[in-house]
């Protein structure tokens, strides 16, 4: 899942998305409502987390100027100021949460899973390809009767697979969606983790999912070596 976190305080930023980042999202950061409002109406993310005294422009002309342009992607707002005023105010402008600090992060991730799942009905409950089967919500993964352990960063890998499968993935997409939009790493970190994901989700259980498209990226197939019919790509 990929979390927009737009907050000025630097140190609270970095924590956040690190703290994020345990739990299994991909963050980006924005230190600014100019920079925030650019990225949340140039990318796609799950969940944006919105400070509301913000350089630039305010959370709440940020959230305003979002759903003005249709923006529907849920925000949360982060903010010192507490007050009932202050939480109608940002619940009228579109908010569809409100956690004052300081706050406990065991609550922000507790309500960011609850802004995920009410989304839920836009999108599977579960992710599957024949017998591999991902639960987003409850962050699990089974081949038919066997429950896998993965680590955070594989099972958005697999996460992003399933949700697109049967369309090429390019690595650039990958890293993108998976890892952080200003990685500029290696990209080969890609084909490790793929490695990592296939000696757990198929080698014990002579499967082959996830399909090397050489030069272009991978694609999660089903059992049978089957594609889905439909035409599209994966957002850029």
């Amino acid at each position: 899942m990929r979390v927009l976190v737009v907050e000025d305080e630097v140190r609270l930023a970095h924590t956040i998305q690190r703290g994020l980042e345990l739990e299994g999202f991909v963050v980006q950061l924005a230190h600014t409502g100019t920079d925030g409002l650019w990225a949340a109406g140039e990318q796609r993310f799950d969940v944006i987390v919105l400070d509301i005294m913000l350089p630039g422009l305010s959370g709440y002309e940020v959230l305003r100027r979002l759903r003005a342009r249709d923006v529907t992607t849920p925000v949360l707002m982060l903010t010192a100021k507490d007050g009932d005023y202050e939480q109608a105010d940002a619940l009228d402008l579109g908010a569809d949460d409100y956690l004052t600090k300081p706050f406990s992060f065991v609550v922000l991730i507790a309500r960011l899973r609850a802004l995920l799942r009410r989304r839920a009905p836009q999108q599977p409950s579960l992710l599957a390809a024949g017998d591999l089967v991902l639960d987003p919500a409850r962050r699990t993964v089974r081949r038919g009767d066997t429950a896998l352990t993965l680590t955070p960063r594989e099972f958005g890998l697999l996460e992003y697979l399933l949700r697109y499968k049967g369309l090429a993935l390019t690595k650039t997409e990958i890293l993108r969606n998976v890892w952080d939009a200003h990685y500029d790493g290696p990209e080969n970190v890609v084909e490790v983790y793929i490695g990592y994901l296939r000696k757990k989700i198929d080698t014990p259980f002579g499967r082959n999912s996830i399909e090397t498209l050489r030069g272009v990226g991978y694609r999660m197939i089903d059992p049978d070596g089957q594609v889905d019919d439909e035409s599209g790509s994966a957002p850029r």
